[in-house]
């Protein structure tokens, strides 16, 4: 497990991870105390595009060639998804890039791709090209070293990409305690009706009530699993921006169910390393 630390955005601003959190794993690191390296998660509490790009930048320098942007695009009317002008704003500054995502194992209003593409247009994301990886398959990537699998089948149309960059919408989930970088590439890169039903250890068809479906150490293994298979897909070209604002308990596949946030919006985090820039984050919210 890594460990991390925050640093400035250059916004003047620089958050600590707390001293103590409920969260195992999570370890402060003091500056200059610590022997090796540590991973760096940088921080800007003010949300806009101005931020969100400069962040970018900051942890873009393996990111080249066709650029998958993977976004949680949201179930239709989503209230807490991320704005499009602040994604749209960002995507502009990224040559050869578009949103990427896959349909949903669920019943709702992705789980086909003609649902899928009428539910991206509600909800605006109609400013670049969406692509649904799974639209015409699905492609085996293997896991090396896994906890429980040893290949995830992804949205076919994952290879055609050269860097991804995992912009996600931290908040709370259902069956994950909380949705992450991790969670929006384990999860949201898989197929929707074979990868997503190894990533939640389902076999046939899943239950309609999903209490009743795997979670808790068993998922968070098998998410572990499809995330490094994606992850040593893509090598040092995959980056990370998690964005924390209207962080409602629940995962924006709830849509308009969704809870109402009750904590205020914190800021947004950018690493080039998946578990700090998830554990600053929960570490931010426990603070």
């Amino acid at each position: 497990m890594s460990d991390c630390c925050t640093d400035s955005c250059g916004c003047g601003k620089v958050i600590n991870a707390p001293v103590v959190t409920p969260v195992i794993g999570s370890k402060r690191v003091e500056p200059g105390k610590y022997k090796g390296s540590a991973a760096k998660v940088f921080f800007s509490p003010i949300i806009d595009a101005e931020h969100l790009i400069k962040l970018y930048n900051l942890v873009n320098s393996e990111i080249y060639g066709k650029v998958a942007i993977k976004l949680h695009t949201g179930e239709k009317h989503g209230p807490n998804i991320l704005p499009r002008d602040l994604v749209q704003a960002l995507q502009a500054t990224i040559p050869n890039s578009n949103i990427v995502e896959t349909n949903t194992l669920y019943e709702g209003d992705r789980y086909t791709t003609e649902s899928h593409r009428e539910t991206i247009k509600v909800n605006g994301w109609t400013f670049c090209p969406v692509d649904i990886m799974d639209e015409d398959g699905f492609v085996n990537l293997p896991v090396n070293g896994g906890f429980h699998l040893k290949e995830v089948a992804m949205g076919k149309n994952i290879v055609n990409y050269d860097s991804m960059l995992v912009l996600t919408h931290f908040k709370g989930h259902a069956m994950g305690g909380f949705g992450g970088s991790m969670k929006n590439i384990a999860i949201g890169c898989a197929s929707g009706q074979v990868g997503k039903r190894q990533v939640h250890g389902i076999e046939g068809e899943p239950p309609a009530d999903w209490n009743a479906w795997p979670a808790k150490e068993k998922l968070m293994e098998l998410m572990a699993d499809s995330a490094k298979a994606t992850i040593d897909h893509f090598g040092k070209r995959i980056t990370y921006i998690n964005v924390m604002r209207n962080m409602s308990v629940d995962c924006d596949c709830a849509g308009v169910a969704a809870a109402k946030p009750t904590i205020a919006d914190i800021g947004i985090l950018a690493s080039t390393d998946l578990l700090a820039i998830d554990q600053a984050c929960v570490d931010l919210v426990y603070s």
